[in-house]
């Protein structure tokens, strides 16, 4: 009885033995068979992958992508530490994915530098595409201050800010004093968007920039656009390395205090009289929002509350000027360069507004289709943001190739506006080449333009970008002819990479005033 017992139990081990090794071989070959098909790329090290890539070639990461697409096609499969990454450098292949598996691939990567005060969980750029919350925030957005009847109401604030800045250019050109574009264009619309909220500027134009407002902005933009080693190794995100996440939240909470101010300011004010409500701002609009949820008595339905409230401020301040502000200068250092194109440009100007000094109208830029083509040829070359960030939701098949749940997914906007196989002499600044594509739309179809993202998570703020950034334009060209402060050298045309794609070095122009063209 005894030996028959031990042969049952040594023939149930012997049978799990052999549905464990049988299962243990197919998982591997499963997985196996799954990596085969990963994209190509080049050989990563043991631990760190591909980073060497990046770190040792001493270029930007969009440019190390776009030579290391040449070697092994548009799209590929890099191993940056711990991350499984897969880069797409045609529109071809980011058409397929954003026709094709757009809701899969339309959450951001989670950045450790988010993290700080939580903005990770209340911000609308970075919240989760399937997340109600964002959904809700950014429905709010549009109905509030992006649709088309909110930015025709609003166009005559937009316009004495742009006023504002001509009479700051007017001033240099009176002492041949150099303008700093970026600068001034992002402190320009720093107060458009302060206005928009809090119907108050929050920057002086005409003060020494260290101590400006923007500068705190500045700084945050480079934290979360940084190399952040603990977003590749997660076992350091309680060392925090490069001081990223401690620095974040230090900076993070200089701002937020300025907007707890403003909000603490506000509901004293309405508290007292019912009158201030008159000021209509964005900041009315989201406590009235919050006034209603309270009055419904459910704590745990509160979407408005004085946390989301400065979140969304946060959000609105790091993403809605410095992108704008760097296209311009980018636009002007492009015009400087090619002074054919700049003559062709003030031509238009003369033409359809007129006026020599006159500021250029939003209602103005329909008739500007030469403009409009440089905005658009300027964005080709000089995309806001090199690169567009995804995370994979879930496992997806992408041209064939496997693309495994977690991945980042990169989309290199910048080498697919320097595509040799759509663009005809892509290095070359040529606005004509949009004469049959003039209007300011960028839901392109085909990706072969897509410099404010694409699907699920295109900008927001789109609908102002395409208003502001021409308007700003056309009334620098308008009111003065410029001249370099020195001669535009090699380090003049390098990019500093972050989470906007500005110059390395600060364009210096002199304005010069029209008048004095005539004498």
């Amino acid at each position: 009885f005894l030996s028959i017992i031990m042969d049952y139990y040594g023939l149930l081990g012997c049978g799990v033995v052999v549905v464990l090794g049988w299962t243990l071989i197919h998982v591997i070959r499963f997985y196996n068979k799954k990596k085969i098909l990963l994209p190509p790329g080049p050989f990563s090290l043991p631990f760190i992958g591909n980073l060497h890539n990046l770190i040792l070639g001493g270029d930007q990461p969009h440019t190390s992508f776009w030579r290391l697409a040449h070697k092994y096609g548009p799209i590929m499969t890099l191993k940056l530490g711990q991350k499984t990454t897969i880069v797409i450098s045609s529109s071809l292949v980011a058409k397929e994915a954003f026709k094709k598996q757009d809701l899969a691939l339309s959450s951001k990567i989670d950045k450790d530098a988010l993290h700080a005060h939580g903005h990770n969980q209340f911000s609308v750029i970075f919240l989760p595409a399937s997340s109600s919350r964002r959904k809700y925030l950014r429905k709010l957005l549009h109905s509030s201050i992006f649709s088309p009847n909110r930015l025709d109401a609003s166009q005559h604030l937009r316009a004495r800010k742009i006023e504002e800045f001509i009479a700051y250019c007017r001033q240099c050109s009176q002492y041949g004093t150099p303008v700093d574009i970026g600068q001034v264009a992002s402190d320009t619309l720093v107060n458009i968007w302060s206005n928009t909220i809090f119907s108050e500027d929050l920057v002086d134009i005409y003060a020494d920039p260290v101590k400006k407002f923007k500068h705190v902005i500045r700084y945050i933009t480079y934290l979360i656009g940084k190399l952040n080693m603990v977003d590749y190794f997660p076992l350091l995100k309680g060392i925090d390395p490069q001081r990223i996440n401690k620095n974040s939240f230090t900076t993070y909470e200089k701002l937020l205090r300025i907007f707890r101010g403003f909000i603490d300011q506000r509901l004293e004010q309405r508290n007292i009289s019912t009158t201030v409500r008159s000021t209509n701002d964005f900041l009315d609009v989201l406590l009235n929002i919050r006034e209603e949820e309270e009055k419904k008595g459910d704590v745990n339905a509160i979407l408005m509350d004085r946390n989301q409230i400065q979140h969304l401020c946060l959000d609105i301040f790091v993403s809605g000027s410095d992108s704008s502000s760097a296209v311009l200068e980018w636009a002007m250092l492009e015009l400087m360069k090619n002074p054919e194109t700049m003559k062709r440009a003030k031509a238009e100007l003369a033409q359809v507004v007129g006026d020599e000094n006159k500021t250029i109208e939003e209602k103005d830029v329909g008739r500007l289709p030469y403009l409009q083509c440089i905005v658009k040829e300027t964005l080709r070359i000089h995309p806001p943001s090199s690169l567009l960030t995804r995370k994979a939701e879930q496992d997806v098949e992408l041209c064939g190739y496997f693309v495994p749940k977690g991945s980042q997914v990169l989309v290199n906007v910048w080498a697919i506006g320097r595509d040799l196989d759509i663009w005809e002499d892509p290095l070359a600044f040529k606005p004509e080449r949009f004469w049959d594509s003039i209007n300011l739309d960028f839901h392109d179809n085909n990706f072969e333009l897509i410099p404010f993202g694409v699907g699920r998570r295109m900008c927001v703020g789109l609908p102002l970008a395409i208003r502001a950034i021409p308007a700003m334009l056309g009334s620098l060209l308008n009111s003065f002819d410029w001249a370099l402060e020195e001669n535009i050298a090699p380090k003049d045309l390098e990019e500093k990479f972050g989470l906007i794609l500005a110059k390395s070095r600060p364009l210096r122009l002199v304005p010069i005033p029209l008048y004095s063209r005539r004498t």
